[in-house]
C-alpha cells in the first residue's frame, strides 16, 4: 500500500517521459466531427467516388437580384433547401466573368448559403454596374470542374406579380 501512495505522490504532469498526447492506438479522425452532419459530403470525395450532383430546381425560380439581401427572396422555404443532392459542405460558385465565390455550411450548403456568398461579393455594386443582375440558376458541368457550379444570370426577372411592377407602370 505504501508503495502505491509513494508512486502516486511522485507523478507530476511535468515529469519527463510522460506523454500528454493520447495513446497511439486510438483512431485519429477529425477534431470537430460533431459539427458536420451525417449524410453531408466533401465535394472532393464525391468526385473520387464518381457520384453525380443534382442542383435544386428552385434556384431557377427565385428571381433574385445579386446585390439585394437573400432575405428579400419571396420563397422563404426554397432558401432552406439543400443546393445540391447529395448535400455538400462547400462548393465553389463560378461566374462567367471569372469571379469565384465559395458557399460553405458543414451541415450541407443550402440555397441561402449560396445566395449569401454571392450577395457578399455584390452588395456594394450599384444596379447599373451589373450587366445581368438577376440569378437565373446554377449549372454543374462535371467535364469542366466537378467541384464548382457555374452561375447563370439574366437581365430581368420574370414578372411574379409584385406590387412595385404593377403600380410603377412605364414611369421609369
Amino acid at each position: 500500500m505504501s508503495a502505491d501512495t509513494e508512486a502516486l505522490s511522485k507523478v507530476d504532469s511535468a515529469v519527463s517521459g510522460l506523454s500528454s498526447s493520447p495513446p497511439k492506438d486510438e483512431k485519429k479522425g477529425h477534431r470537430r466531427a460533431s459539427s458536420s452532419a451525417t449524410g453531408v459530403y466533401n465535394i472532393n470525395d464525391l468526385e473520387k467516388e464518381g457520384k453525380e450532383l443534382q442542383i435544386a430546381k428552385e434556384t431557377q425560380k427565385l428571381n433574385w437580384k445579386l446585390n439585394t439581401s437573400p432575405a428579400t427572396v419571396e420563397d422563404k422555404e426554397a432558401l432552406k433547401k439543400f443546393l445540391t443532392t447529395p448535400p455538400v459542405k462547400k462548393i465553389d460558385l463560378h461566374f462567367p466573368l471569372g469571379l469565384e465565390v465559395t458557399a460553405r455550411n458543414l451541415k450541407g450548403v443550402t440555397i441561402k448559403d449560396a445566395l449569401d456568398a454571392i450577395y457578399k461579393q455584390h452588395k456594394k455594386k450599384p444596379d447599373d454596374e451589373l450587366e445581368n443582375p438577376i440569378l437565373a440558376g446554377f449549372e454543374w458541368d462535371k467535364e469542366e470542374s466537378w467541384t464548382r457550379l457555374i452561375v447563370h444570370q439574366k437581365k430581368e426577372g420574370a414578372p411574379v406579380g409584385k406590387k412595385k411592377n404593377k403600380k410603377g407602370g412605364d414611369d421609369d
